[in-house]
């Protein structure tokens, strides 16, 4: 069983997807989960001063751990077509350079993040009776970056294998004592949004700690052993040519988000709360649907690596039918259940009012952003990052900044605000799509069962 490898180069895809991609799902939900019951253990026992702090750090730490998981949807793809092409050699190589990176990594994303916490609060226009908690919360989060990023190394060497559920039983595990300690810290000493922090790097580093030994124990190409722990360098240059703009992809939602975070900070702190409350349906929804990304990815590496074809759109079309409509049926959910859900971070009425201004227009849009995301991790597959990042550039950030400074400035209603998200996953999702199929029929005219390693000069 620890040296079972998935081959998902042969059965019916739709199965395989979905199975695949349903451990996925609850290991993602798990990792939300992490940053949720800090949320609802604050919200509901410390006050909405402390729900506004933590709250307010919401869009910031996406940014950071949304570039570590960048990063490790490449390796993601780098192992699993090397395992589809059955390179022993290339896979030891690329699970023992992308540990050795993924540390370090870890390690400058949280040193950067503390240094520059409080004055990235203050750019946000953090409100004054926030920023001294909200300072406190990321910072101590922060440290726990280099377990974080560790994880997703693991994660993603063992999803390239067809190994989800390992995963999913630590992070179940982890949080588990997550939210025990949370509730500990909180209510028992005190600690307030220093507790649940404080809980949470606790629990990042038993996960990292959890999948480490689950690599260490295989027997195959995957396993990690210290007499390997090296970086190759042109492993290194591969990981880091399409991990970058892979991390970047991601990170750069949330830094546009910061000005979306400015433009909810010129309200006052009722809608400031409330929409910290509803964003974490964000993260919810958001991370199910990523599990068909990941598949999206792996499948499309694992084929393309064994030179299956008739695979590779196969798995895109199929990922994208599942994750728009996860994203559909999720959304509906939300509008009809959002007062129940916001009931678990807050109990003040108003806020709650404010929490579903966002939910009501949210709900019907998360299932455009499939179009995009999914269409970026098919491009990922064929080995494409630093045009589809171009494109998320322009049509995420560019266009969201300029959504804030003249619709939203003319209109000055949160709704308003809101509505920016899905009119940029539309634009964006046209554009990838169009680069998306440029780049399969290319890819599909050099394309030759002999040549598995094109994709490393692609």
């Amino acid at each position: 069983m620890k040296n079972r490898i998935q081959d998902m180069t042969q059965g019916r895809l739709s199965k395989q997807i979905l199975f695949f991609s349903l451990p996925l799902i609850l290991t993602n939900v798990l990792q939300v989960l992490f940053n949720m019951s800090d949320i609802a253990v604050v919200g509901r026992f410390s006050g909405p001063v402390a729900l506004g702090a933590v709250g307010s750090t919401s869009i910031l730490v996406t940014l950071f751990t949304g570039f570590l998981i960048g990063v490790g949807n490449a390796i993601n793809v780098l192992v699993a077509r090397s395992v589809g092409s059955h390179e022993d050699q290339e896979v030891r190589e690329f699970v023992h350079t992308a540990g050795i990176l993924s540390l370090f990594i870890g390690i400058l994303v949280a040193a950067l993040g503390i240094s520059f916490s409080r004055a990235l609060l203050e750019l946000l226009g953090t409100k004054p009776e926030l920023i001294d908690g909200a300072t406190l919360y990321l910072r101590i989060y922060l440290l726990g970056m280099p377990a974080l990023s560790v994880f997703n190394f693991g994660n993603a060497v063992l999803s390239a294998v067809g190994d989800t559920k390992r995963p999913l039983v630590f992070l179940s595990i982890a949080g588990v004592i997550n939210v025990v300690l949370n509730l500990f810290f909180v209510i028992v000493c005190r600690l307030d949004v220093a507790g649940v922090a404080i809980a949470s790097i606790i629990s990042q580093y038993l996960s990292a700690g959890l999948v480490l030994l689950a690599l260490h124990a295989r027997e195959d190409a995957c396993a990690l052993r210290r007499a390997f722990l090296r970086i190759t360098r042109g492993k290194a240059l591969r990981i880091l040519s399409l991990g970058i703009p892979s991390g970047m992809q991601n990170a750069i939602f949330a830094i546009a988000n910061l000005f979306i975070q400015a433009g909810v900070n010129t309200f006052d702190a009722t809608i400031v709360e409330g929409n910290s409350a509803a964003t974490n349906a964000d993260a919810l929804i958001y991370d199910v649907m990523a599990a068909f990304y990941t598949a999206c990815a792996t499948f499309m590496g694992q084929n393309f690596g064994a030179g299956k074809k008739e695979r590779i759109l196969r798995s895109y079309f199929i990922s994208l039918a599942y994750s728009f409509g996860i994203g559909a049926v999720m959304g509906l959910l939300l509008v009809a259940f959002g007062r129940q859900f916001l009931a678990l971070f807050t109990t003040d009425a108003a806020v709650a009012e404010a929490g579903m201004a966002r939910l009501t227009v949210m709900g019907f849009s998360y299932a455009v952003s499939a179009f995009m995301d999914c269409t970026i991790a098919a491009a990922r597959g064929l080995g494409k990052s630093l045009v589809p990042t171009v494109i998320v550039i322009l049509g995420s950030c560019v266009f969201r900044v300029i959504w804030v400074y003249t619709v939203f400035a003319y209109f000055g209603t949160i709704t308003s605000l809101y509505l920016l998200y899905v009119f940029s996953w539309s634009i964006t999702s046209v554009a990838e799509i169009l680069y998306f199929a440029a780049c399969y029929r290319k890819q599909m005219q050099t394309f030759r069962q002999d040549t598995p390693r094109l994709w490393q000069h692609a």
